[in-house]
């Protein structure tokens, strides 16, 4: 099962997505798919890891997620957006490459035993990205959390730290 969260920076999605996993499960999984580029963004992973104690099995993996022994758990991947970076650095900024990646790694998942919580960014709502590569990866973004929230179960948008419940099959 797929339960998919969005919504926009500082929303609430981790910290919901957390609360969550840790009412189903007493050892859920944390899968981070983030790559480190800087200074600044070392801190924010730092922060985010502080806030999982002992109780979770922490992964970083930022292409595969479907590889790693996450059937029959209750699992956390965060996120979407960070994934999506990976496969459109590595396909040169292709948009339709990139999707295949990540569909291929969804449609996996979705057959997968276990609870799958997707955390994602709409970052289609904000600011019209300036440079043509920001607008490919919008797109990208876009579709990508289109065909995530098709698969799942359940969708919330987190708003303002308040989640909203947009599907539930």
């Amino acid at each position: 099962m797929i339960i998919f969260i969005t919504g926009g920076a500082r929303s609430g999605k981790s910290g919901h997505a957390q609360q969550m996993a840790l009412s189903l499960s007493a050892n859920p999984v944390y899968v981070a798919t983030a790559k480190v580029w800087d200074a600044d963004f070392e801190k924010r992973v730092k922060r985010h890891q502080n806030d999982r104690d002992e109780r979770w099995t922490n992964y970083e993996e930022k292409r595969n997620v479907s590889m790693l022994p996450v059937e029959d758990k209750v699992c956390v991947i965060d996120c979407v957006t960070l994934w999506l970076t990976n496969y459109f650095i590595d396909t040169k900024n292709d948009i339709d490459a990139s999707l295949v990646l990540f569909k291929e790694q969804i449609d996996t998942l979705h057959k997968m035993p276990g609870t799958f919580i997707i955390i994602s960014n709409e970052i289609g709502m904000g600011v019209h990205a300036e440079t043509e590569i920001g607008r490919k990866f919008t797109d990208l973004q876009g579709w990508a959390n289109q065909y995530a929230a098709a698969k799942a179960t359940k969708v919330i948008l987190m708003v303002s730290g308040i989640p909203v419940v947009i599907k539930e099959k």
